[in-house]
């Protein structure tokens, strides 16, 4: 196997009880406000196996309950625990039920965990509290829940902090609250507490040799240190961890990306949910290979399919890997296929270049705007995978680190102000093709900076300010609610 390189709500009652703990998970990591500076984000965390449809309203939301639950089993109140009470907010309450927000709280207040849940048995678990009436709190303090009484969805309450607000609740025999806590989750599964969201932070606690905070730095970076973009964020990572584990991180990412493109070609189907929308992946693939003649665009019906195939195991709560979101997690994975399947020179090594390339984009776009549908709209998301898939790309195919940066900006400038309007909340329409024609986007965008110098007219930092700003603008109806677009004008067509 090659290797890389080692150098290179209104419902709420009053509290005045005790609160049995205050604070969070260390390891958590706030979207920064603007100017403010933020760690750096690790592959680690931008590439996180899990199940679907959503990092950001089920990836996240499971993450936050387990985390709940933890916390109140270590302080020494879960055994005491009669009751939690989940309420959502604003686009999570929206469209929580499509995206299957109430069974990840589920999931995760029974102690799962979205890297090592069983997707096959997450329904039948769910639906076995929902038809029992009871949770094994942490798998193993079973308490009586009642989804009316215990999962509240609240779409008027405001959202101060974040669009993606949820809170929880335990309370004891007595109805007295033993613990709360509101938490935000932030797109990409990751969560924060909400008085955490947007506050200014320190660095690392590991003194990184590359520090970028911005594209400009990591070109200057690495340039002068006579680094490609991949071995500057390979140096990163195994500051922070041993090499033997950030190798095995990003063969387990190429391994669950490719296993995840196999499993969505051999399923076929009808996706869950009720807008009846049926797997096309197999059929597709089916297609492709009892063709005899073959016509030069044809390697766009494969690009096509390894996102289709990847999107349609994410809306049926299979486990696909977060790149950088759920909801455009096929990008990457379509955009890495072909360059495995249809590059002459791809290797293993030329997959790990892909990935770290790609994770530098985006921890550029996490720390200085979004990858948070429900914030700044699909820009955030298939945007965002598109403009890290082409840099991958073009890192795999040697391109230089102005190249790189090129394909970057290219991949998002032709997403700026694309809207997160999926029907019925679910991740389906549009979103399952739009990731298709991302990862075709991420190919051409690629193409087209290999053929050129590195030279271009507006910069991948100006790219990523115009996305935050757009993002800023745009209508809230328009950022993965529900509310607006495709979601409210499919009964006209």
């Amino acid at each position: 196997m090659d290797t890389y390189p080692p150098g290179s709500g209104a419902n709420k009652k009053p509290n005045n009880n005790k609160n049995y703990f205050q604070r969070t998970d260390p390891a958590l990591s706030p979207v920064p406000d603007e100017g403010t500076v933020a760690p750096m984000i690790s592959a680690f965390e931008l590439f996180k196996i899990g199940i679907g449809p959503s990092s950001s309203h089920t990836v996240g939301p499971m993450v936050a309950a387990a985390s709940f639950i933890d916390r109140l089993d270590a302080a020494g109140a879960l055994t005491i625990t009669a009751r939690v009470e989940t309420t959502l907010y604003g686009s999570l309450a929206w469209t929580g039920r499509g995206h299957g927000t109430d069974k990840a709280v589920i999931l995760g207040l029974a102690g799962e965990r979205p890297r090592t849940v069983d997707p096959d048995r997450a329904d039948a678990l769910a639906a076995e509290v929902a038809s029992q009436q009871r949770l094994a709190l942490a798998g193993r303090h079973t308490v009586r829940f009642e989804s009316e009484r215990d999962m509240l969805f609240d779409g008027v309450s405001p959202t101060p902090r974040h669009p993606n607000t949820l809170a929880f609740r335990a309370l004891d025999a007595g109805g007295n609250v033993l613990a709360e806590e509101r938490w935000c989750s932030i797109g990409g599964g990751f969560v924060v507490p909400e008085d955490e969201v947007g506050r200014p932070l320190g660095a690392d606690d590991v003194a990184l040799p590359h520090p970028f905070r911005n594209a400009r730095d990591l070109l200057v970076m690495a340039n002068k240190a006579g680094l490609t973009i991949a071995e500057l964020v390979f140096a990163n990572e195994v500051a922070r961890r041993p090499t033997e584990e950030v190798m095995g991180h990003l063969d387990g990412i190429v391994d669950a990306m490719m296993a995840c493109v196999d499993r969505g070609i051999a399923t076929s189907g009808e996706l869950p949910g009720g807008l009846k929308v049926r797997r096309r992946a197999k059929a597709i693939h089916d297609t492709l290979i009892s063709r005899n003649a073959r016509t030069p665009h044809e390697v766009m019906d494969w690009v096509s399919l390894y996102a289709i195939a990847v999107n349609e195991e994410n809306a049926a709560g299979g486990r696909v890997v977060t790149a950088p979101t759920n909801g455009a997690a096929g990008v990457v994975p379509a955009t890495l296929r072909y360059y495995l399947d249809h590059c002459s020179t791809a290797s293993r090594s030329g997959m790990h270049a892909f990935l770290l390339t790609a994770t530098a984009i985006g921890a550029l776009f996490k720390m200085n705007a979004s990858i948070s549908g429900a914030e700044v709209g699909c820009q955030g998301e298939v945007g965002v995978a598109c403009s890290m898939a082409a840099a991958g790309l073009a890192a795999a195919l040697g391109g230089s680190n102005e190249q790189i940066e090129n394909a970057a900006e290219i991949g998002m400038e032709h997403h700026l102000g694309m809207t997160c309007d999926p029907i019925g909340g679910l991740v389906q329409v549009p979103c399952i093709e739009r990731n298709a024609f991302g990862a075709i986007s991420a190919v051409n965008a690629a193409s087209l900076a290999l053929h050129g110098d590195g030279t271009h007219i507006v910069s991948l930092d100006k790219v990523i300010a115009t996305m935050r700003e757009t993002g800023r603008d745009m209508a809230s109806k328009y950022k993965e609610t529900s509310l607006g677009g495709l979601a409210v004008n499919l009964p006209e067509c």
